[in-house]
């Protein structure tokens, strides 16, 4: 019986330079459907009491789940270079409302 040799399909990525600059954001929303997933990145500045969603990205549950799961293999390598993410669970966040 002959082993059927599985062939790595690569994926080449391009990205522009805009692009590749990145958009900070210190605020994630994240909604969903029985379809998708909707993350909206947010930058919030302080005193001032309106934000733009900078970002949206829509996506499938299986990928969302597949992200999850990468953001936490992240998370605890980095955490094993840098040490433990502090995460201040009383930082009160403003009530937010959504104007189109």
């Amino acid at each position: 019986m002959e082993q059927q040799e599985k062939k790595e399909q690569q994926i080449q990525i391009e990205i522009d330079d805009i692009t590749a600059q990145g958009i900070y954001s210190n605020l994630a929303i994240i909604s969903h459907s029985p379809d998708e997933f909707i993350l909206d990145f947010v930058f919030i500045q302080p005193q001032i009491p309106k934000a733009k969603v900078r970002a949206r990205i829509i996506t499938s549950p299986q990928h969302i789940k597949r992200f999850l799961n990468a953001l936490e293999d992240n998370i605890k390598k980095y955490e094993e270079k840098f040490g433990k993410i502090k995460v201040d669970n009383e930082q009160k966040i403003p009530k937010i409302g959504f104007v189109h």
